[in-house]
């Protein structure tokens, strides 16, 4: 029996205590013939008694506190142990890490959800946590999905005992109806997938319905961005192994002559086809966007003449687009200088004779010129997001005649986005790969721009210090950016934004004295602040920390 085990505070509780009566202080006579009567054994079992913790000790923790998206290594390490080792290692090649490892944006798991959910005839599962499930539900019909997402749940005993596996199995056989749908997308979440739940042993088909199992981890995808290439690159590789086995089904409505210029990532409805206008003089015509809105699309996208990797994340379907054999263009064409390298580098892509490439860039080019000098932006900006078309907004923004200083992307660098990084230097702005919130915020800080443009919490931030700011996601980059009509298009908010800073003045001084932060609003006292809480919590994640290194070391 061990005695010097705190298990709990209770020993430095005050017992009250009474006087013994003169009578207990003796043991009770012992009648002759008779034993003590017992019931049972309780008497029998050994307490545990713990001893009071001094006041300034501190609880030491392995690895990160909690489980979910942020536990980080905890999650990460089950999964290894689980036999997800190979998977991980390819997610860390394909979307590198640092200098944060967590997401800081929705769900990770909502950017595969929404590529799935705008597919026709496409069926999607998800295996999850019920909080999770509920959560990515939510948002997706927030966002217009207007469709049903399949739900296995589970419990501690199916998950262990690897039923829930049997129950995916068995849900996927009731929902693969041919009449009704060409693939089904089963999706894990941090959970089944730390557990090892093998969505690789599903069936590649069922009743002519194609199976298409993800994990899509928040301790291995870094953002909802990057989930999207997840999605994309496995029906890409479904797709080209379908295409090496035989004949395929024409894609509807995309039949062209002329050879075809993929385009890879999601973007305004008008953007692609002024990329098809802009290719027209080269003979070229557009082809798919990827993410695809519907199976066939798979197939003309592989059977294009390049791809044009608007947004540079994409790496696992840029890896099966290069195991094809198609060559990749990076960069858009966006503004006067991006429009002009983009079409000259296509041009390479298909060994197009250099005057016709300058055909097609004198075609565009003054009309892009003139719109950008007629629609100036004049003002200070600083611009962060986690769509993974923050470079390519910033030059648009910079040829329009605004200063921008600071661009973050919460995206990892690579190889399609090189050329626009640099492009941004050149120009003095500075450029943040796997930005994280704390880098946007504090160059937002020290810039003190008169526009912020990032995500809600940067925007919320802006706001308190009485600096304008538009949401990323919603304002800008839901607008035509590419070619003539991109030029241009972003001036009017942009513009009014910057007007509003008097009146956001006006507000922080209404709003003066209200208190912020912890002392938020009306005290008829003094608050009750304890710094000491906060000091403790910082020492606990300083200690985790550590331990977590020590844990690498070994």
């Amino acid at each position: 029996m061990k005695d010097d085990l705190p298990y709990d505070d209770t020993s430095p509780v005050p017992v009250l205590k009474g006087k013994p009566r003169p009578e207990a202080l003796a043991p009770a006579p012992q009648l002759r013939g008779q034993e003590e009567v017992t019931y049972d054994d309780t008497a029998e079992v050994p307490v545990l008694k713990g001893k009071p913790r001094p006041e300034e000790a501190e609880i030491v923790t392995e690895g990160e506190p909690g489980l979910g998206c942020h536990s980080g290594s905890e999650m990460e390490l089950a999964a290894r142990m689980a036999g997800q080792s190979e998977m991980l290692d390819q997610y860390a090649r394909d979307y590198p890490q640092g200098p944060h490892d967590k997401p800081q944006s929705m769900c990770p798991a909502f950017g595969s959800l929404r590529v799935g959910l705008r597919m026709k005839r496409v069926a999607t599962v998800l295996s999850g946590s019920a909080c999770c499930v509920y959560g990515l539900t939510f948002v997706s019909h927030f966002y217009g999905a207007r469709r049903s997402v399949g739900y296995v749940p589970f419990s501690s005993e199916t998950l262990v005992t690897g039923k829930l596996f049997e129950d995916i199995r068995e849900s996927v056989h009731d929902l693969a109806d041919p009449d009704k749908y060409d693939a089904i997308v089963v999706t894990n979440l941090c959970v089944p997938t730390a557990s090892g739940v093998p969505l690789r042993l599903l069936p590649d088909e069922i009743n002519g319905v194609r199976i298409v199992g993800i994990d899509v981890p928040g301790f291995g995808i870094p953002t909802h961005a990057e989930a999207k290439d997840v999605l994309a690159g496995a029906m890409l590789k479904y797709a080209r192994e379908e295409i090496k086995a035989g004949p395929v089904a024409a894609p509807l409505g995309l039949a062209s002559d002329l050879p075809t210029v993929s385009i890879l990532g999601e973007m305004f409805p008008a953007d692609p086809m002024m990329i098809g206008q802009m290719l027209a003089p080269l003979d070229l015509a557009p082809g798919p966007v990827v993410p695809c809105r519907e199976w066939r699309e798979l197939y003309a996208a592989l059977d294009c003449g390049a791809v044009a990797a608007i947004h540079p994340f994409y790496t696992a379907a840029v890896r099966e687009f290069e195991a094809a054999g198609k060559p990749i263009v990076g960069s858009a064409p966006v503004g006067y200088d991006g429009t002009a390298a983009w079409l000259k580098n296509i041009g390479d892509a298909f060994g197009i004779a250099s005057d016709k490439v300058a055909v097609a860039q004198n075609t565009f080019l003054p009309g892009i010129k003139g719109a950008l000098s007629a629609k100036p932006i004049k003002g200070t900006v600083t611009l962060s997001g986690y769509e993974g078309s923050e470079l390519i907004v910033a030059r648009l923004l910079i040829e329009s005649g605004a200063d921008v200083k600071y661009v973050g992307s919460a995206c990892a660098k690579s190889d399609w986005s090189a050329d626009d990084a640099e492009w941004l230097k050149s120009k003095g702005v500075e450029v943040n790969f796997r930005a994280s919130l704390e880098d946007d915020c504090n160059a937002m800080r020290d810039v003190k721009p008169d526009l912020a443009i990032g995500t809600t919490p940067v925007v919320q931030e802006a706001k308190q210090l009485a600096i304008p700011g538009l949401y990323f996601t919603n304002l800008i980059s839901a607008r035509p950016l590419m070619g003539p009509a991109g030029a241009g298009s972003l001036a009017e908010v942009i513009n009014a934004a910057i007007a509003g800073k008097e009146r956001m003045d006006h507000m922080r001084e209404f709003f003066e004295g209200v208190g912020s932060h912890d002392t938020a609003g009306v005290w008829e006292g003094d608050p009750n602040l304890r710094p000491e809480f906060r000091e403790m919590n910082v020492r606990k994640m300083e200690k985790a920390k550590k331990a977590e290194k020590a844990q690498e070391m070994i």
